[in-house]
């Protein structure tokens, strides 16, 4: 058996999803279990929704549920067998009836809680799932739906569950095989359930997660993640065109890439793969004829120093003095405790005996983490920031790499650097108005040459 996942833009309209189940056919003899996401921008559309309803605006939050069962209705009817199309009506017309009703509640109570965000944002990906069950029937695979809820168990941590791995692996192992013998499993990403069997969500990006814990629990060949990008890239194309594709890298490497900011990969995705030491392919769905990047285990021979370069954005760097600490212990212990107090993730540290600087990407409750701060000692916040981190299996043995980073960067202003305790990257801060011009020096010092066996060169770019 394989796991198939296929974003948002992979099944965003009738035209998609048909491109889908031609990628899926070709690989029916594996078995597929496709774990899909919601189509389009549908997750946004529902929590828009939520949003009015919750500020009384009644005209637009119905209007906005009449365009979204629209849209649904009319790319589904594209896609689904004639005989089954008064099952889709019906299908349709439960859920945006429950979904009314759920944001009719939320106009009276006027408060949006996280697990009425889990309620709502789950219809995305239970439609998407259902529809795309349809249409692969409709051309020509024997598929059945699976609601992830019934096989996804988590905490009751809304909008940001974690698996029971336990009883989620029980319940894979127990219903998919079976399933899968004679069909095409189709699932819907990023949902899950608490025990007693309350929505829940995975998190923003969780449909890859949905994926790796899918593959995981039923010891999967393989878990290919499909997306509208050729793979990995040695940078990201938004801020630098003409990257390379990065053809295989090893799984250490792609959790560097995807924490600082490869947007690829959820962050998460590679947990449980990593545990059963099963591959991940990133593919295209609009490119199926290109071979994608291969996650392995296993770390992989490079002649390239760096196998990518990742960023992230709109950064802030926390800096906090205190002379009074001097030769004392405590004062990490003391720091940390104030961010965890505000539940506030930590990227990036450098440290001194009286100093530490620090990044965050979630400034919600950064004046009370400031307040606090202040208490024992100066605190300072600079915005506006954005981390590089350069990675490679290769940094760690190769002498002269923070060298030739900094030279490439001759004229750019660092405001703090870290290099990560697993060796495997270099990661600095600059003023997100000096990220393009960074990452671009950083390419062409790291990524004139490159190791054929592992790079695909952007021949359309770098003639």
């Amino acid at each position: 058996m394989i796991v198939m996942k296929f974003g948002g833009t992979s099944v965003e309209s009738a035209a998609a999803i048909e491109r889908v189940a031609g990628i899926v056919r070709s690989r029916e003899a594996k078995r597929p279990v496709v774990v899909v996401s919601a189509m389009g921008k549908t997750t946004n559309k529902l929590l828009a929704i939520a949003n009015a309803a919750i500020q009384g605006e009644r005209a637009d939050y119905i209007r906005q549920l009449h365009d979204l069962r629209d849209f649904h209705s009319r790319e589904a009817r594209m896609v689904a067998p004639l005989d089954r199309r008064a099952e889709l009506d019906r299908t349709l017309d439960d859920h945006f009836q429950e979904l009314t009703e759920l944001v009719k509640g939320l106009a009276v109570l006027g408060e949006l809680t996280p697990r009425s965000i889990d309620a709502i944002s789950s219809y995305g990906e239970r439609l998407s799932s259902y529809i795309v069950t349809l249409a692969f029937r409709h051309f020509g695979m024997r598929a059945v739906h699976l609601d992830s809820r019934q096989v996804i168990v988590t905490d009751r941590r809304h909008t940001q569950a974690a698996p029971n791995f336990p009883e989620t692996y029980a319940r894979l192992n127990a219903t998919v095989p079976l399933l899968a013998k004679d069909s095409v499993v189709v699932m819907g990403g990023f949902i899950g359930s608490t025990l007693d069997g309350v929505t829940t969500t995975l998190g923003r990006g969780g449909s890859d997660f949905t994926a790796s814990i899918v593959g995981a629990g039923i010891d999967a060949e393989a878990i290919e993640i499909w997306t509208d990008v050729d793979g990995m890239l040695t940078a990201d194309p938004t801020i630098v065109p003409g990257g390379h594709r990065v053809k295989t890298i090893s799984f250490a490497e792609a959790a560097e890439l995807a924490y600082f900011g490869a947007k690829v990969l959820h962050p998460a995705t590679v947990v449980p793969a990593i545990e059963k030491n099963i591959p991940v392919l990133i593919l295209n769905s609009r490119r199926p004829e290109v071979d994608g990047t291969r996650i392995t285990a296993e770390s992989v021979p490079c002649d390239n120093v760096v196998k990518s370069i990742a960023c992230k954005r709109k950064i802030a760097l926390v800096n906090i003095h205190s002379t009074r600490m001097l030769m004392a212990h405590g004062f990490l212990h003391r720091i940390f405790e104030v961010f965890d107090r505000y539940e506030t993730p930590v990227d990036m540290v450098s440290t001194s005996e009286v100093s530490v600087s620090l990044t965050i990407d979630n400034t919600r409750n950064i004046d009370a983490i400031l307040a606090d701060l202040r208490q024992f000692a100066e605190a300072s916040l600079e915005r506006d920031g954005a981390i590089v981190c350069l990675v490679g299996e290769n940094i760690r043995y190769t002498p002269g790499v923070a060298r030739r980073v900094f030279n490439s960067l001759d004229g750019i202003n660092i405001r703090m650097i870290s290099q990560g305790a697993s060796l495997l990257n270099i990661s600095f801060v600059v003023a997100e108005a000096d990220l393009v011009r960074s990452v671009a020096a950083l390419h062409e010092e790291f990524f004139a040459a490159l190791d054929p066996a592992v790079f695909d060169r952007n021949e359309a770019v770098h003639a």
